[in-house]
């Protein structure tokens, strides 16, 4: 399996989780923003799998982990549970990715 196919998939579960994770939340649009994270998450895997950085691939998902997230920090003002969670995601989609 690509690299690619590999980091979509792991950004559709990792999307998946945030998604289910804030269900039970309550939000002003609350569709919107379920749609946001989800497609956030996703994003990590999909930019993840996609990308060739020259550094070890767990790194690299950090580092894009964290880059990605933070304009969903910015505008939610939520830091820690936002760029915690994309940090640590990226991490994991990063070593999965990287293992194949």
């Amino acid at each position: 399996m690509s690299k690619l196919t590999i980091g979509i998939l792991c950004g559709l579960a990792f999307g998946a989780l945030a998604a289910g994770s804030m269900i039970p939340m309550s939000f002003p649009d609350k569709r919107t923003a379920i749609t946001a994270a989800f497609l956030n998450r996703f994003s990590i895997g999909l930019v993840i799998g996609a990308s060739e950085l020259p550094f070890a691939p767990w790194l690299n998902g950090m580092m894009l982990g964290l880059l990605l997230s933070l304009p969903a920090a910015i505008i939610t003002k939520a830091w820690a549970p936002i760029l915690i969670l994309g940090t640590i995601g990226g991490v994991v989609i990063g070593y999965v990715v990287g293992i194949r």
